[in-house]
């Protein structure tokens, strides 16, 4: 399939969001498009797929002009949408999930859940996948729901697939699958649109890549011949002269002693962080790092011996952890990191509230003042705090779930997967407000399954595997051979 978006203007009241985009994708390739968060990529996707109509410009498929007024449209032209945000009802099997307004009948109407299931188990088989289809949504990873995604747009027989971030919940071995896949679909002539912010999978996967800042096109060019310093110049509008910031921190005493975390999922967990130190906690998915995390908060429930400051301290409920002065950042920003619906401010001020309502009525002007100082600290790109979250980009929204903490006063912030889904430049200042965190005494739990963010950012590294950590390295000896070796169970 051969799409031309031509001049493509959008606008949100007055937030112009595209300013004239022009993309071209060709039959059977892969086009990476790439920019940081706000740059409008997901803007003009919704676009093309109907979810959103242009304000101005057209949209060619095969040399016609098409306007789409829903995604139902574009489906029956062959058009798939994997967003980055999974759409996995919790409370259905992933069967129902898969076949939602597809479902399979029989002569007379009815479901046919036998046809159903051997058309996903089809599906699976081309993934190389052996997960339970009739287990429900909230039962499994996050991994597994974002490869039922995938198989949504296989199911249709797409054309053209729209990938906004496919990899971000992947293991290495879905994220090798996943590739193997979208080349066997290239082959066959389907084009594919891959928005990523991993600049290795880039290169190494797609044909051509087109930039896009500040709601326009900057450039296009096949793979071969750029590289990536060029593309994060295009990207940011300068060059990041260092990725990663030099960590020359103090570090003190130790502020958190984990003792013991054991339940279902995790088997005598042992770790400890000092003030002002970044340690990394890295495995491959389902080892147990997250699950920890959610324990040590009090998310869920496991036997715990914690000690803050010296002191043993009782952690049953994020409420409990919060009063101690700790904060978590999880890794599904949209379900448990913010309240998509309410506003910018009201997101922020959440951990704090009682600060701006002393006596049960809310102070508005000492929110807004608080919250804009944040924001802006963050550099949430906004029209004011008055915003919805929902409207943010996927970036935006993880910079205010980061903000909600820091006016906190925290001792200790843990970080799931802290720059999942964001640009290269929101990277660099993420990675730049944890080494000034880390100044001001901070103790930071880092959770990543990005091995590079990992050996920069990190100053101690917790390995673990099936449940359990089985290796502590210094910065000075880690690397990327030696944590892959343990994470495997070597």
């Amino acid at each position: 399939m051969r799409v031309e978006m031509r001049d493509i203007y959008k606008s949100f009241g007055q937030n112009e969001v595209l300013k004239g985009v022009n993309l071209t994708i060709n039959d059977g390739e892969i086009h990476a498009l790439m920019g940081e968060n706000g740059a409008g990529k997901s803007t003009l996707m919704n676009i093309l797929s109907g979810l959103l109509k242009a304000d101005q410009g057209e949209t060619l498929i095969d040399g016609q002009v098409k306007n789409y007024h829903s995604i139902l449209d574009s489906e029956r032209d062959g058009i798939a949408f994997v967003h980055q945000e999974l759409n996995i009802f919790d409370d259905l099997t992933l069967l129902e999930n898969l076949f939602m307004n597809k479902e399979y009948k029989n002569k007379f109407g009815f479901i046919n859940k036998v046809k159903m299931q051997q058309k996903a188990d089809e599906l699976l088989n081309q993934l190389s996948l052996s997960f339970d289809m009739n287990s429900l949504g909230k039962d499994n990873s996050v991994g597994n729901k974002q490869m039922v995604e995938i198989m949504k747009a296989l199911l249709v027989d797409a054309k053209l697939i729209i990938m906004d971030e496919p990899t971000a919940a992947l293991s290495d071995r879905e994220c090798e699958i996943l590739f193997k896949v979208l080349n066997q679909l290239k082959a066959k002539g389907v084009s594919i649109i891959y928005i990523s912010h991993r600049m290795e999978e880039i290169f190494s996967i797609c044909d051509k890549i087109t930039t896009m800042r500040d709601g326009k096109t900057i450039s296009t060019y096949d793979v071969k011949q750029v590289d990536k310093n060029q593309i994060v110049k295009e990207m940011v509008g300068r060059e990041l002269n260092q990725f990663y910031p030099n960590r020359d921190v103090e570090i003190g005493e130790t502020v958190l002693d984990v003792r013991k975390i054991h339940n279902d999922v995790v088997d005598d967990v042992k770790f400890n962080v000092r003030k002002g130190e970044i340690i990394g906690i890295a495995g491959l998915m389902g080892a147990g790092r997250s699950e920890t995390m959610r324990a040590l908060f009090g998310l869920d429930q496991a036997e715990k011996e914690l000690y803050l400051e010296d002191k043993q301290v009782t952690i049953n409920k994020p409420k409990d952890a919060i009063n101690l002065k700790i904060g978590f950042v999880t890794e599904d920003r949209k379900n448990e990191g913010l309240i998509l619906g309410d506003s910018i401010a009201e997101n922020i001020i959440l951990p704090n509230i009682d600060r701006f309502a002393p006596r049960g009525l809310l102070k508005t002007k000492l929110m807004d003042e608080y919250s804009e100082t944040l924001a802006e600290r963050l550099k949430v790109k906004m029209l004011s705090v008055d915003d919805l979250c929902e409207d943010l980009s996927g970036g935006n929204q993880q910079k205010v779930v980061l903000a909600k903490w820091i006016g906190m006063g925290l001792k200790v912030l843990i970080l799931d997967e802290p720059t999942r889904g964001i640009d290269v430049g929101a990277k660099a200042e993420i990675y730049k407000l944890m080494n000034q965190l880390c100044e001001y005494g901070l103790a930071i739990i880092m959770v990543s399954s990005d091995l590079e963010e990992v050996l920069g950012m990190s100053d101690r590294i917790y390995v673990m595997h099936e449940g359990s950590i089985k290796k502590e390295f210094s910065k000075e000896e880690a690397t990327q051979e030696k944590i892959m070796q343990v994470a495997i169970g070597g």
